[in-house]
């Protein structure tokens, strides 16, 4: 241990506080032995600090600070350095806020689109997610700081996911949904992981000892921190167990209380406590000089511009027929679409920041060159019918030579805690766009939303450019891609499919009441529509230029593959060359190809450079499930040099010796996985893949309702009052979307709905302790009266403690 002495000098007590927070974004301090408390703070794509006392949900605005491009737009960019220098910028925000600790990035796989939080996650691919996240890290940790990568593990879904059970194989489980960690670990040198709220196969991911322990400390080496998501904790002790230092917020000492008795009780030995204090005292340490410095402020200016480098370079042209962009000098442009207006720039929920500036497309005009006849809103945000706004957008559209429709998600559709109910844009703005494509079809239509959405309406389009969700600065972006001042190179990090009924995961998302079933197992996003022949909209890593390249003369040898790629057009740019790698045989099944290695190189018009993608540890392996490791399979592989995973330019072979591990599979056995017909995996297949029956799927009816039932599971409660009270929230929700409060409403969702019972006392900072949680269940199974006498009871001994506690310190 390397604060040995500084533990062995602590009591008991100070050793079980460094284990929670002191409230609700500080870790305990011990000021006696110079033990000074972490700030943390939510920041993937900017600092969330909150100027005021705050809670987790972002009820308060934060103190300004740059809103940089969410994740899922920097992963367009496809540009490690430039995801390291978000990092950097991140940090030096953090370091001027004092902040130890920032929350993200976040890199849990998009599994399905209509994940509520795939905004603020890099892919559907766990190779290039890895990736960006490592250089994210390595970059917020340039600072002194610490990163803290978030959510450990196979969170890909908002409903339900505090209470969720994710049942997967352990091959998937290794090589999509933990791959992206290891590389962030290994690479990133993470000092901080976050683990999720779901299970995963059973137990709670922050006490899976399987994950926590075998994985990520004695296969990876992780010696960082491991924290809770908030209100995540479940049995602390388990917790503590499996390696999860610090449980997040605080419990105002309860949980602590829980370790100390478990201790007592010689359940756990002092010295596993001693370990994760020695962690957190780590942290505390490594951070200390940079998040304790006099405050300085950033350049707001000079962070601004990289905000708006990063949204160009992430900028996806998708649509650009007969050349209809860039415009051009003479043209004149009407502006329609009320994100033209009020400009959609980022997710909602945790993540949101306060931007020190904020660029609006009506007041950047004047220095793109581009001429705007006027602007008409068109459509109703959030999806109320207007016909004269569409008739106001039609009369502009006449006198213009193109339309610049600015169309998308709105703020409350992609949020944390709910997931999209599907991937339709609003029916307002869709009826906007076929009537305006009747009296001007030269229609470029650009895209404001977080996550793949289905598009029955492109054949209207003549350009269609995807902005994602490009920070505080991603207008003034995009109309420099619009007007030709910057040529797009941005790349899709994930498949959009034509329609969600497409998707692999389509008959299995988001499960039903208790677990979800990952049934497709490898094939997600582009290994699932690749390997069975699926046409998609558009392909992962697909996205235009307003240049042309061509690759030519591969070489591949044991250390890597070399290529040239040529500009073949008129302008400058940069081009996204991506390495696919095709599996050996058909003994181990397996997508038709994955993606190893990904490089971006710009290229003068008119000039050859000399390109090399080196293979690494992951370009061969695969995770035999009988060995229980890493294996390669001997054999050839195909090497594959694409523009997009369906835009494969060139191709070679490479003999790789094996390490002659036995085929874990029997193929007949797996049929659906071999052919890769995943979208109907009867349950026998899929228990087959498991190795074990899988779980009942609902809920248990028949038991009393407990700490890790959800609040929604009411509906069915003993007690009349529980019921009531269900029906009395399911009333607000539908109310307030009603009358327009659809933020409130999915407030009700997130923090009341979906809430586990021990939420109530995990999420309150003490103000409601578990003994407390057992009244309220009491009334909740059908004894009112009795629980109410012991919520009372227990309220008063809470507070009684807390007032002797009180006069102790003081």
């Amino acid at each position: 241990m390397k604060y040995k002495a500084i533990i062995e000098n602590m009591t008991i007590d100070e050793k079980a506080s460094l284990m929670s927070g002191k409230d609700f974004w500080q870790t305990q301090d011990i000021k006696r032995l110079g033990i000074n408390s972490l700030f943390l703070a939510d920041g993937p794509h900017g600092i969330r600090k909150q100027a005021v006392a705050a809670d987790h949900l972002g009820l308060n605005a934060g103190i300004p600070a740059t809103c940089f491009p969410t994740a899922a737009t920097v992963a367009n960019s496809w540009n490690q350095e430039l995801g390291e220098k978000v990092g950097d910028y991140l940090g030096d925000e953090a370091v001027s806020q004092q902040v130890s600790v920032l929350l993200g990035p976040g890199i849990n796989i998009k599994r399905n689109p209509l994940c509520g939080r795939n905004f603020e996650y890099f892919s559907e691919d766990p190779y290039l997610t890895g990736k960006m996240a490592a250089a994210y890290i390595r970059g917020v940790q340039s600072h002194g700081i610490s990163a803290c990568v978030k959510h450990f593990a196979v969170n890909n879904q908002e409903e339900r996911r505090m209470s969720i059970d994710a049942v997967v194989d352990e091959r998937t489980l290794r090589e999509i949904y933990l791959t992206a960690f290891e590389i962030a670990v290994k690479e990133g040198n993470t000092k901080a992981l976050m683990t999720s709220y779901n299970r995963l196969n059973g137990e709670y991911t922050n006490e899976n000892m399987h994950i926590m322990k075998r994985i990520l400390r004695e296969e990876w080496g992780y010696d960082g921190v491991v924290i809770t998501d908030w209100g995540g904790g479940n049995d602390r002790v388990k917790g503590l167990l499996a390696g999860n230092e610090l449980e997040m917020p605080t419990t105002d000492g309860e949980a602590d209380q829980e370790i100390i008795e478990a201790i007592r009780r010689d359940e756990i030995k002092e010295s596993v406590l001693d370990e994760a204090v020695d962690r957190v005292l780590d942290l505390v340490f490594s951070t200390q000089q940079a998040s304790q410095r006099p405050t300085t402020p950033f350049d707001v200016e000079r962070h601004h511009r990289l905000s708006q480098k990063v949204a160009e370079e992430s900028i996806v042209l998708l649509k650009n027929e007969e050349a209809v962009l860039p415009l051009q000098f003479s043209q004149k442009v009407a502006v329609i679409g009320d994100f033209a207006k009020d400009a959609r720039y980022q997710g909602a929920g945790s993540s949101i920041v306060n931007p020190t500036i904020l660029d609006h497309t009506l007041y950047c005009f004047e220095e793109s060159g581009i001429t705007s006849i006027g602007f008409e809103q068109g459509f109703d945000r959030y999806g109320k019918k207007d016909p004269q706004k569409i008739k106001n957008a039609c009369d502009l559209a006449k006198q213009a030579d193109v339309v610049l429709l600015y169309i998308g998600l709105d703020e409350v559709t992609e949020a944390e805690g709910l997931d999209r109910a599907n991937m339709q844009i609003p029916e307002n703005q869709i009826e906007l766009l076929h009537a305006l494509y009747e009296v001007n079809p030269n229609i470029v239509a650009i895209l404001s939303c977080g996550s793949a959405i289905e598009m029955p309406w492109i054949d209207k389009v003549k350009g269609l450019v995807h902005g994602y969700l490009g920070g505080q600065a991603g207008a003034r972006a995009i109309l420099r891609v619009l007007s030709g001042d910057v040529n797009p190179s941005g790349k899709l990090a994930e498949t959009y499919p034509i329609e969600y009924e497409d998707t692999p995961s389509y008959r299995y998302f988001p499960g039903n009441e208790a677990s979800v079933e990952y049934r497709e197992s490898l094939y997600i996003g582009y290994r699932y529509y690749d390997s069975a022949n699926v046409p998609v909209l558009f392909p992962f890593g697909y996205g235009l230029s307003y240049t042309t390249f061509e690759y030519s003369n591969i070489q591949v040898t044991r250390a890597g593959v070399t290529f040239e790629i040529t500009n073949t057009g008129e302008k400058a740019g940069m081009e996204v060359a991506q390495l696919y790698v095709t599996g050996a045989s058909n003994h181990i099944f397996r997508p038709s190809k994955e993606l190893k290695g990904f490089t971006k190189v710009f290229i003068n018009e008119g000039e050859t450079k000399t390109v090399t993608i080196p293979f690494d540890d992951k370009a061969f392996r695969y995770f035999n499930i009988k060995t229980n490791q890493w294996e390669c399979e001997e054999g050839t592989y195909q090497i594959k040099i694409g523009a997009s995973s369906s835009d494969i330019r060139l191709e070679d072979s490479l003999f790789v010796e094996g390490t002659n591990a036995p085929i874990p599979y029997q193929p007949k056995l797996l049929p659906s996985y071999y052919n890769g017909a995943i979208k109907d995996v009867p349950l026998h297949e899929f228990e087959q893949l498991l190795g074990r029956n899988v779980p009942n799927q609902n809920w248990d009816r028949t038991k009393p309702l407990g700490y890790n039932d959800i609040i929604a599971q009411c509906q069915y409660a003993k007690g009349a009052f529980a019921r009531l009270a269900y029906h009395a929230i399911v009333f607000s929700y539908w109310f307030l979307r009603k009358i327009g409060k659809r933020s409130t409403a999915n407030l009700i969702m997130m923090s009341i709905y979906y809430l586990p019972f021990r939420g109530i006392a995990k999420m309150t900072g003490g103000i409601v302790n578990m003994p407390m949680v057992d009244g309220i269940l009491m009334i909740v199974n059908g004894h009112f009266f009795k629980g109410l006498r012991h919520v009372w009871k227990e309220r008063k001994k809470m507070l009684k403690k807390k007032k002797e506690r009180l006069a102790k310190l003081s």
